[in-house]
């Protein structure tokens, strides 16, 4: 039952970094594509019917994991207070943004919040990288499963490292690149005429970054934690995953220059989500690793709640989630297309 609630939590994750994911990169391109009014306000209508909805997955998540894990639930809430409440501001910096722009009629005003979706947007992409970089590094976990990290001590990846280092910035950049690159591609999806050909011209380049640092990251992560190689090494099927990142990395590419919009944004639905899911089988079954004493990591077995809770726990989590994903059908089936420049609603 512990792997079922850990590839449920993997996954939800995924699906959030996946459809939240082109929301923030779009908040991180605006101040570069929206060159006029009219650019704006294609930009915030392709994602105000959907920006709000796709956070539900981290709310999701969050739950699920106090559900199901509530001892990692209780340490990396604990240890990782200061980034989760920095999180916690640029979404909701994220949220004033797009909505209180177009409250004041006054450039000033309208300035203002578009720099704070563009800051916040940032920023989110970052952290949410770096966080990940620190789960996948390991954390100085005591006996008693608690820990406590700076913002940064020497920078170096070592058994007492702080919440920024080499490696964590390294994670934050990827994940800064891959959503800029993952947000022009749905950009190009949702716009037309010149804002499109702007969008397809800076995922291109955004692409080639994202290449670069995907090469860079791969090999940074199994020297900071060459225990990532045991659980593929012992499944050799598991490599199949590395090869969807390469193959979903190379097809975003490809697509891009044939201009065919859409496969090129499923190819980096797909580079996002095996990335994360390739994370998640070299963890199994840890759930935090101890970068201080490996005896003392946080794993699927001594962090599971009891057995009633997790089956009657599934048959609710089965309900909910089709509730979800039917939500979710019907919102992107109404809104499919183009984005039409004479409704009302966001960026008006």
């Amino acid at each position: 039952m512990g792997a079922v609630w850990f590839w449920i939590v993997a996954l939800m994750l995924a699906a959030y970094v996946v459809l939240d994911g082109f929301d923030i990169g779009i908040g991180i391109l605006y101040p570069i594509l929206g060159r006029s009014g009219q650019d704006r306000k294609v930009m915030l209508r392709s994602i105000g019917p959907v920006w709000d909805g796709n956070e539900v997955w981290l709310l999701a998540s969050g739950g699920t994991l106090f559900f199901a894990f509530p001892i990692l639930y209780a340490s990396a809430f604990s240890g990782f207070y200061l980034p989760l409440m920095i999180v916690l501001w640029l979404l909701i910096g994220r949220g004033i943004g797009i909505e209180l722009r177009s409250q004041v009629d006054n450039a000033v005003w309208r300035s203002f919040f578009d720099g704070v979706f563009f800051l916040s947007s940032a920023l989110l992409a970052i952290f949410l990288g770096a966080a990940l970089a620190n789960v996948i590094r390991g954390v100085p976990l005591g006996a008693d499963h608690y820990f406590f990290l700076p913002l940064w001590t020497d920078w170096r990846a070592g058994s007492h490292p702080g919440i920024l280092d080499w490696y964590t910035v390294i994670g934050g950049v990827v994940a800064l690149v891959a959503l800029t690159t993952h947000g022009s591609l749905y950009l190009a999806l949702k716009a037309s005429g010149e804002l499109e050909d702007r969008a397809l011209r800076c995922g291109r380049l955004s692409w080639l970054g994202l290449c670069i640092m995907t090469l860079i990251s791969l090999p940074a992560t199994v020297l900071v934690r060459p225990a990532m190689l045991t659980h593929y090494s012992q499944h050799p099927a598991a490599f199949a995953i590395p090869a969807m990142v390469v193959l979903s990395l190379a097809g975003t590419g490809i697509y891009m220059r044939r201009r065919e919009e859409l496969k090129a944004f499923l190819s980096s639905c797909l580079y996002l989500a095996t990335m994360l899911v390739g994370a998640a089988v070299g963890l199994y079954p840890t759930l935090l690793p101890s970068s201080s004493n490996p005896g003392d990591d946080i794993t699927v077995a001594n962090a599971l709640s009891g057995t009633y809770a997790m089956h009657v726990g599934l048959i609710w989590w089965i309900f909910g989630i089709s509730l979800a994903l039917g939500y979710f059908v019907v919102s992107y089936s109404m809104f499919r297309g183009k984005v039409p420049l004479h409704d009302d609603g966001y960026g008006h």
